[in-house]
């Protein structure tokens, strides 16, 4: 991997990779805070200890969109690459990047033309 072309590609398709999982992450723990709310609620739990687990739900809220919006910028930092380095599409890195673009894609709003 001498072409310092190559190293880049590779890290910026790693960071996509990162972000992807890291809003699936979110997304997840998400849902089980809000069941945690409803279930501390059901259960007739303490309000101050509800209301704790409402503050913790509004922090989760708050990291799906900033992460959302990271990963919006990094996928176009690669696709933009892929673009301009097409000499490299029959590498190894380059074939891995396309293929993390495809995924994230599946991840990013439907109407991403509102960039950040």
């Amino acid at each position: 991997m001498s072409d310092p072309r190559l190293r880049t590609l590779k890290i910026k398709t790693g960071v996509v990779k990162r972000l992807a999982k890291e809003k699936q992450t979110y997304e997840k723990e998400l849902i089980q805070q809000q069941e945690r709310v409803e279930k501390f609620k059901q259960e007739g739990k303490d309000q101050h200890d509800i209301k704790k687990q409402e503050e913790v739900l509004q922090e989760s809220l708050m990291m799906v969109p900033d992460c959302q919006r990271r990963l919006m910028k990094a996928h176009e930092e690669l696709k933009s690459i892929l673009e301009s380095e097409q000499d490299l599409k029959e590498t190894e890195i380059y074939i891995e990047a396309e293929k993390v673009v495809a995924e994230a894609e599946e991840q990013l709003p439907k109407n991403s033309n509102l960039s950040a």
